[in-house]
């Protein structure tokens, strides 16, 4: 558990990102927070260098929707300050977080304060005696880390954690997770290091975690890109979603356009993702730009529209034709239906819920 979060087991997936405020501003620090909250994130992770950001870490985590970790790196009396400051989860890095005994400091700390620990194996900071050992970050350096450190929480009987062996290039990091899942029975956090920036980060992102999640490896994801946190949680659902294991709202199915489109797919797709972001309830849309595979597409989403002739459009509610919309009111008219159906689907399940609870 990390704060009132299940991570492993039948739990689902749970999607993750990381501030990149000063922790001791706790004012930007909760506002970043609450964008990546609208955005669906389940778990939050923010940086403790200094005592300054622990100190402000009770403010963060009392305003906190979801659960905190604390990133500690060197410092290891940063730990035992985030434990006591409210802190769900202590993320340590075992090559750099020091001796045995300090990390035996901050297996107290966690027991004392009922703290979750992840450790946090990274390609780009193994222990010293591994790079020796192996000449260079590989599989069996970064499990060789995460096992020794399983080890120390295992003998203080201390059970209450989660592993991740991270590295930027995506082969490594696929096969030491896959190493690692044959060794050990425990949740696992996956990620692509230092993946890249929005374009290209998310596709080495996809790549990597959604290859180890389609072999059913992982628990808990996040997606490091050099771009806003929230947009870590959008990529990480659309990875999700993708492979069937999570879904949350609008699954767009648009084409790519080409000469035959009856009005501009690609604006009106931006515009949309933009506009429905706020909408959570699983539903689909589709957004064809002409009558090839837009009558196809649309039979199998709850609300279509495909590109007409003369700036008129054919709108579908359900798979079936329903009524035309022109290009002035389209951008509207579809959010409007996305909202009235979220609305409806919620309503639905409400009923099935209150009637299976009668039963």
């Amino acid at each position: 558990m990390v704060g009132n979060v299940p991570v492993g087991g039948d739990a689902p997936v749970t999607v993750q990102t990381m501030t990149n405020t000063p922790t001791s501003d706790a004012a930007a620090t909760i506002d970043q927070i609450r964008r990546c909250e609208e955005a669906g994130v389940d778990i939050i992770r923010v940086s403790c260098p200094d005592v300054e950001s622990t100190a402000a870490l009770g403010e963060i985590v009392r305003a906190a929707k979801v659960p905190i970790v604390a990133d500690i790196h060197f410092h290891y009396k940063r730990a035992l300050e985030a434990a006591d400051a409210g802190a769900a989860c202590l993320r340590i890095n075992p090559g750099n977080i020091g001796s045995e005994e300090r990390v035996r400091e901050v297996i107290a700390a966690a027991k004392a304060n009922g703290c979750a620990i992840r450790i946090g194996v990274n390609g780009g900071s193994l222990e010293k005696d591994l790079l020796e050992k192996y000449g260079e970050p590989c599989p069996e350096a970064l499990v060789e880390s995460a096992l020794d450190h399983i080890r120390i929480l295992q003998d203080h009987d201390f059970h209450e954690f989660k592993v991740a062996v991270k590295a930027s290039d995506h082969f490594l990091a696929v096969a030491a997770y896959q190493q690692l899942a044959e060794a050990v029975d425990c949740p696992l956090h996956l990620g692509i290091t230092e993946a890249g920036g929005l374009i290209g980060g998310t596709v080495k992102s996809a790549i990597g975690i959604g290859s180890l999640l389609w072999f059913g490896i992982g628990d808990t994801i996040r997606v490091s890109l050099s771009a806003e946190p929230e947009e870590e949680v959008r990529v990480g659902y659309e990875i999700l979603k993708t492979l069937g294991i999570r879904t949350r709202g609008v699954r767009v199915v648009s084409c790519p356009s080409c000469a035959r489109q009856g009005f501009d797919v690609i604006r009106t797709v931006q515009a949309l993702e933009e506009r429905l972001q706020h909408i959570n309830t699983p539903l689909s849309l589709s957004v064809l730009g002409c009558v090839v595979n837009g009558p196809g597409e649309a039979r199998e989403t709850d609300i279509g529209i495909t590109g007409g002739g003369a700036g008129k459009h054919m709108v579908y509610l359900s798979g079936v034709t329903d009524h035309h919309v022109r290009d002035d009111d389209m951008i509207e008219h579809i959010v409007s239906l996305v909202e009235a159906k979220a609305v409806e689907i919620e309503a639905a399940e409400a009923e099935a819920e209150t009637a299976e609870a009668a039963e």
